[in-house]
């Protein structure tokens, strides 16, 4: 249940008759005010009213993005229902997003629909460091197993980061903030439209002096900075009024130091490391618009390709990690309305992917893969107010064989009450990543990861829709879930010729929990949300030595609360205060890493129609945490900045 708000426009549904993949569905309401009306684009791949989509999500919208003045998307999602993240050290560092429990490598990471996951990393998972807030304009997060649509690695959920789109008028955007530890950042766009051509384009740099990833509370003294550069595009070429052709592209680069485990005593310590990331994501398709409308088709090819390298600078520069992750796919999807309140989708997809890693300049491990996909859904409103959904994809895997996955979900909406209720069941795979089925340590006889969940749901609008309440329900239970395994001589099985270790099908886990949402606008000038989730995510592994114990980094408790006022005089001033609850670092639970508060204050003020002036302060109480053993986060830190438009 979201606890954010979307506003509607009329440029949303435009967005998503064009955006690859974007679409999500919803189980709150509000918009910037709940008594907006609310369409959502990514749970069916095309947009839908709220009150007809049963699956549960949030939607964050350019507007609360630019209120919340954050940096990093990492840390706007640790603030949403159902998601946690850990991070190894300051901004910049390897970050793990966790939904609902589910391994950080079962999530789909998008970017303007585009996949982002890296094929290259040991589970095929997507680093969220390098993800900055930039000219991104909604995030979205459909929680739950969604395989039907988004294929493999879809068991905990999806997240979409959508950047600015076109525009019809010109329009100019510039940021620019300095704070903490020479702490610096510029961000623009640009977008407009001239004649059938319509595009956005827009460019960010970030950098930082930054803290100690090995934790200063623990004797970090060296100070691991962080540089970035990213730029987006978006363009949209109108041949006719049924036909178009749209491009889009992402790119980022960064490089953070990081620490490590020195010599001689190999304990974890300040290193002189630098790790370097570039990414590249790409998508180029056309679009038809058949039947007044009523049939509308896309063929597109996607590209995603990260390159990670990691330099020793203690002594002569030695490189001692490199590796190249790629994505390439093709795909139709075809939406038909059939008749009003019936929408039926389908598509083909072809994904291959290909990786190569090496360390300290060893020759390099080589794999590849492909997937042949083919889903259908079918969208019906049989009577006034409810809503029903069902679909089934079929992928084949040129290793390991196909899997077959089917969703179902419900909404119906009370209009007397302002009631809407939801239920949902999904089910979800992830095949297994190329390091786990080609590289040195890999198994080719491994099968995909499977999951089955399922969620229940109300959402309550109350005195003439300022009020807002929502809670769902959630389970869900994973099988064949692939971990590593050491080998024993003698070395047969599985462990023929991997000395070192394998990975096998051998784990379950079952995650369940609840998610309770508030959204509040009791007076025009004030808004209030709020959200608690429990998650209780356990290992169900039979025989297992850590069975009925907690996951990895998956706190049970998380509460986030955020409350708005605009003054009279144009002042606007906020807090989010922000509770994650203690967790375990270690199979066994027997290295627990505490929980943590922190406290954000924000404030803007319109200097021109066109100028605001920003500020803020993050982690007031200066509170010492971590979300990942020994790896420090930063303390009481300050903002200042300036935002244009035109």
């Amino acid at each position: 249940m979201p606890t954010t708000f979307l506003k509607v426009t009329a440029s949303t549904l435009a967005f998503a008759a064009s955006l690859s993949g974007a679409a999500i569905a919803q189980d709150t309401l509000a918009a910037t005010d709940p008594r907006e009306p609310i369409v959502v684009v990514t749970a069916n791949r095309t947009a839908q009213p709220v009150e007809r989509v049963g699956q549960s999500i949030t939607v964050v919208d350019s507007e609360e993005i630019e209120r919340r003045q954050t940096q990093s998307v990492a840390d706007i999602l640790r603030t949403l229902p159902g998601v946690s993240i850990s991070r190894n050290g300051p901004i910049g560092s390897t970050t793990s997003v966790f939904i609902r429990g589910a391994e950080s490598d079962q999530t789909v990471a998008l970017i303007d629909g585009i996949k982002l996951n890296d094929p290259s990393t040991p589970g095929g998972g997507f680093n969220f460091g390098n993800l900055l807030t930039g000219n991104i304009e909604r995030i979205e997060v459909l929680r739950g197993p969604s395989s039907v649509l988004w294929g493999s690695q879809a068991i905990g959920g999806v997240i979409n980061m959508i950047t600015r789109q076109p525009t019809e008028d010109l329009a100019v955007n510039l940021r620019g903030e300095y704070g903490y530890r020479d702490t610096g950042q510029l961000v623009g766009n640009i977008s407009g439209k001239a004649g059938p051509l319509s595009a956005s384009a827009g460019a960010g740099y970030f950098r930082t002096d930054g803290i100690s990833a090995f934790s200063e509370a623990r004797g970090g003294t060296e100070k691991d900075g962080y540089e970035n550069f990213g730029a987006n595009g978006n363009v949209n070429l109108a041949l006719n009024d049924a036909i178009s052709i749209d491009a889009r592209g992402w790119y980022s680069e960064g490089r953070v130091n990081i620490d490590g485990f020195p010599a001689p005593s190999f304990a974890f310590g300040d290193v002189n490391e630098e790790s370097r990331t570039r990414e590249l994501v790409g998508y180029t398709g056309i679009n038809a618009a058949l039947f007044d409308g009523r049939f509308r088709n896309r063929l597109g090819y996607a590209y995603t390709d990260t390159r990670r390298r990691s330099i020793a600078f203690d002594g002569p520069p030695t490189e001692t990690f490199a590796s190249h992750g790629r994505n390439e796919r093709i795909e139709y999807q075809g939406i038909f309305d059939i008749t009003d309140g019936w929408q039926l989708t389908g598509g083909l997809e072809r994904e291959t992917s290909r990786f190569s890693s090496s360390s300290y300049g060893a020759p390099p491990t080589l794999g590849r893969a492909r997937i042949d996909s083919i889903y259908g859904q079918i969208v019906a409103s049989p009577v006034t107010g409810l809503t029903l959904t069902g679909g089934v994809r079929h992928d084949d895997h040129n290793r390991f064989g196909g899997a077959t996955t089917f969703g179902a979900s419900g909404a119906y909406a009370i209009d007397q009450t302002g009631t809407i209720l939801r239920a949902s069941y999904a089910e979800g795979f992830k095949a297994p990543s190329l390091f786990q089925l080609q590289s040195d340590f890999g198994n080719q006889q491994l099968q995909p990861e499977r999951s089955k969940g399922w969620d229940a749901g109300v959402t309550q609008n109350l005195v003439e829709g300022r009020l807002q309440a929502s809670a769902t329900y959630f389970r869900r239970n994973s099988d064949d879930l692939i971990i590593f395994v050491s080998c024993t001589a003698p070395l047969t099985g599985i462990c023929a010729n991997r000395p070192s270790g394998t990975y096998d099908n051998v784990s379950k886990a079952r995650a369940e929990g609840v998610e309770i949402g508030l959204a509040m606008v009791p007076v025009d000038a004030l808004r209030l949300q709020a959200n608690y989730t429990f998650t209780d995510a356990t290992n169900r592994s039979p025989g297992n030595v850590n069975f009925g114990r907690q996951l990895v980094r998956r706190p049970q408790h998380s509460v986030s609360a955020l409350v708005d006022f605009t003054w009279g005089f144009g002042l606007e001033t906020g807090v989010t205060l922000t509770h994650v609850g203690a967790n375990f670092d270690n199979a066994n639970n027997s290295r627990k890493v505490e929980g943590y508060v922190l406290a954000d204050l924000r404030a803007s003020f319109p200097v021109t129609e066109r100028v605001d002036i920003y500020a803020r302060v993050e982690n007031l109480f200066d509170e010492r945490y971590e979300t990942v053993f020994r790896y420090g986060s930063p303390g009481r830190a300050g903002y200042a900045g300036v935002r244009l438009r035109y």
